[in-house]
């Protein structure tokens, strides 16, 4: 499978799915410790990116570099 169809398959698998449940699943996969979901991870956050504002992403860098 390559990087184009395993995002769309993630994009596709959250289509229909809620807020809550969104975030419920970015929590299991945080959770989990396991590399797999790192990179469903890495689709949703290449979505959170692509949708920020200037403003938005520089708070999203400074959140990251607080947490390192």
């Amino acid at each position: 499978m390559n990087n184009i169809d395993i995002r769309k398959y993630i994009i596709n698998n959250f289509k229909n799915t809620t807020i809550e449940e969104i975030k419920a699943s970015i929590e299991e996969s945080i959770e989990s410790h396991e590399d797999d979901p790192l990179i469903g991870l890495g689709v949703i956050f290449e979505i959170l990116w692509i949708n920020s504002s200037e403003e938005e992403k520089k708070t999203i860098l400074s959140n990251i570099k607080k947490g390192m």
